[in-house]
């Protein structure tokens, strides 16, 4: 049972990206996105209009944060100074950050952005007015393909997605309201989860559970992101449903479609190629496999049943800290890359997710696959064929 990542893999992912800086001119590296600098120090936060600014160089770790994170950061044992601004825009986030890299003697730097992220209103100067920036995407690309320990997280983040969806399906009847059944599965399944768990769960949540199952329910689902619509549930609703689970930061994806009561012989048609389009897709994966590839053998297979009208969507994407990452199993993906970045390799974690969509209803299954040495690991499995999947 994993349920928290290992301390040696900061300090792996740090020396990784210390290598990288050695090979460049640079003399620090900084990042502003929120992921990398959790992938790097193990530090979370929430990306608002407050930038968060981290710099490595070869001996130091130093991070820039508003007042307001000084105390969950201290404690962090990568991190060897924590300089803070008190707010924005009173503050000044980048001056105080290009004042870290000056002490650091930083005047070059390898930047995961040229400045911090708009976001929430934020308008700032760019590093660049102070210093000398050269690109980088190294914890990017160091994301596509996880180590053991990661896949353990996603493992265990399937297993509690799959109890949260085994609620969905039990609480889901005709006059049920989608929205409450939704919330009623996410907390029985967060409260077994965390009662199982105990102490070992890393903290994760502010004042909802780890677990999340939901789904979309009637005309909804002919949007393949459609919303839960007002509407209670009746005889003959398509369901497409979606649950997860919070593991350390690391989660999986389930989704089905389902059935409230008897299925009509048309929406058992467009189930069974929604089924086979996503069969075909898994047995298409392994290592060295091209990633395109994958895509390409759903497209011929709905092609020859002349239902690509009713395709929206690429069949999937990485998962990992983030709900998708590249790569991504689209047809187009050996446009923009080759050599060992158009395959997949062990530790790719993928969404096998090919959808239909009629002018009435949606139809699609998820699941998440863990591409090993050997071949593959289906990590969801809750049951795909048709009856199993009627409420």
């Amino acid at each position: 049972m994993a349920t928290r990542l290992p301390e040696s893999a900061f300090d792996d992912r740090l020396a990784a990206v210390r290598d990288r800086l050695a090979d460049t001119d640079a003399d620090a590296a900084t990042w502003v996105g929120a992921t990398a600098i959790e992938y790097l120090t193990g530090f979370h936060h929430i990306q608002t209009e407050r930038p968060v600014v981290l710099a490595v160089t070869d001996d130091r770790v130093e991070i820039t944060v508003p007042r307001l994170e000084v105390e969950r950061v201290e404690p962090n044992p990568r991190i060897d100074a924590v300089h803070h601004y008190f707010d924005y825009p009173g503050g000044e986030p980048v001056s105080v950050a290009v004042e870290m890299l000056r002490d650091l003697g930083a005047e070059t730097i390898a930047a995961d952005a040229d400045g911090p992220p708009g976001v929430m209103g934020y308008e700032g100067p760019a590093f660049s007015d102070s210093v000398d920036v050269r690109a980088q995407a190294w914890v990017d690309r160091m994301r596509w393909a996880k180590s053991d320990a990661e896949v353990d997280l996603i493992r265990e983040s399937a297993k509690w997605a799959n109890l949260g969806h085994r609620y969905l399906a039990d609480f889901s009847e005709p006059g049920a309201h989608p929205a409450t059944v939704s919330q009623r599965a996410s907390t029985e399944a967060s409260r077994a989860m965390l009662d199982a768990l105990g102490d070992a769960y890393s903290v994760r949540v502010r004042g909802d559970g780890p677990v999340h199952a939901g789904y979309i329910s009637g005309e909804e689902t002919a949007l393949p992101h459609g919303h839960t619509p007002n509407e209670r549930l009746s005889e003959g609703d398509v369901l497409v449903t979606g649950a997860t689970a919070n593991v350390d930061g690391y989660r999986s994806e389930l989704e089905r479609a389902m059935f409230v009561g008897d299925y009509t012989d048309e929406q058992e048609h467009y189930f069974e190629l929604m089924l086979e389009a996503q069969t075909l897709a898994i047995d298409a994966l392994g290592p060295g496999v091209p990633v395109a590839e994958v895509d390409r053998v759903v497209w011929d297979y709905l092609e020859e049943q002349g239902v690509t009208d009713l395709a929206q969507h690429h069949v999937g994407h990485n998962i990992g800290l983030g709900a998708h990452e590249p790569p991504y199993i689209d047809r187009g993906w050996d446009e923009r890359y080759d050599g060992d970045d158009a395959v997949m390799r062990p530790g790719h974690v993928y969404t096998i997710e090919p959808g239909l969509y009629t002018d009435e209803y949606g139809y699609r299954h998820s699941d998440t696959v863990a591409i090993t040495e050997s071949g593959t690991e289906r990590l969801t499995n809750f049951p795909r064929d048709i009856d199993s999947n009627v409420v």
